[in-house]
């Protein structure tokens, strides 16, 4: 866990999607979203049961941020412990496809290719089929993965991030290359018994997940939403706009660099993103 959350003293709770690591593939007659609710209500209630005095911040970061998304703005009649989320943080995030229809304006090829229009065009799923035999053919081993990551995540940065990485290396005391192997070992298991969550990724960023951000109740958007892009993410820029112009309460922040950058400047987001739910502007600036 990073050292801002542990000085912040919360209880961190990373929940495995369904269909990664070790989780079960969804069961495909019960829909994403309805899975997705029942996992999460089940898991609060064993670890936190009968609290009244609850409060849920909930983050999540690329992918992770469609379920942040949908559990920010799910109904509370379908999900009661919505009222108990106190605040919504979204890195390098992703934007609801079905709504959004300029998504794919500053997004690179392959991202666009693997998750947009035509991997819901092309019929029988081959798309998404053949990105995750791809995928896990590059994760066949920690090493064979880690060799990827660097290539196409650390190989790839810039001077300022570079920078930004040795700094946020130095300040958290981690040894150099532990990052890359670490990202290495989850990416492998994060595969290994099966690639249903990857598989459905494309159909899940196009569904209906429920709700609009711009018709949200006026309970939905008094907790504020937090919304942190990197500037040279291949994700692009556009959905990181979208979403504060359509989720009222929302503020954008940026950090220089690329998917994983937000990741060098998380003890700044975390203070700013906690100053914004108890409604205090945090003294530290963000890079």
């Amino acid at each position: 866990m990073s050292s801002s959350l542990q000085e912040l003293g919360v209880h961190y709770v990373a929940p495995t999607l369904q269909g990664w690591g070790n989780s079960s593939p969804r069961l495909k007659h019960r829909p994403y979203v309805a899975t997705l609710l029942s996992d999460f209500t089940e898991s609060i209630n064993h670890l936190h049961p009968h609290n009244d005095n609850l409060r849920i911040y909930v983050a999540g970061g690329s992918f992770g941020t469609v379920p942040a998304q949908i559990l920010y703005g799910s109904s509370f009649d379908t999900f009661p412990l919505g009222r108990k989320i106190v605040g919504c943080l979204l890195l390098v995030p992703f934007s609801p496809l079905r709504l959004h229809k300029g998504y794919a304006k500053s997004m690179k090829w392959p991202i666009y290719l693997s998750m947009g229009a035509p991997s819901q065009i092309v019929p029988f799923g081959l798309v998404p089929r053949l990105a995750a035999t791809l995928t896990k053919w590059q994760l066949k081993t920690v090493d064979k993965a880690e060799a990827f990551i660097r290539s196409n995540l650390f190989d790839k940065a810039s001077e300022q991030e570079r920078e930004a990485f040795l700094k946020w290396r130095d300040s958290e005391g981690v040894p150099e290359g532990q990052l890359e192997r670490e990202t290495a070992e989850d990416a492998v298991a994060s595969m290994s018994k099966t690639s249903a969550g990857f598989m459905e990724m494309s159909d899940v960023l196009s569904s209906d997940w429920g709700f609009r951000p711009d018709s949200l109740s006026e309970e939905h958007t008094r907790r504020p939403l937090l919304v942190v892009a990197s500037s040279d993410d291949d994700l692009g820029t556009d959905m990181a706009k979208w979403l504060v112009e359509n989720y009222r309460n929302s503020q954008l922040k940026w950090v220089p660099g690329g998917h994983i950058s937000t990741t060098y400047h998380a003890r700044a987001i975390w203070r700013e993103f906690m100053g914004e739910v108890v409604g205090t502007k945090d003294a530290v600036s963000h890079p």
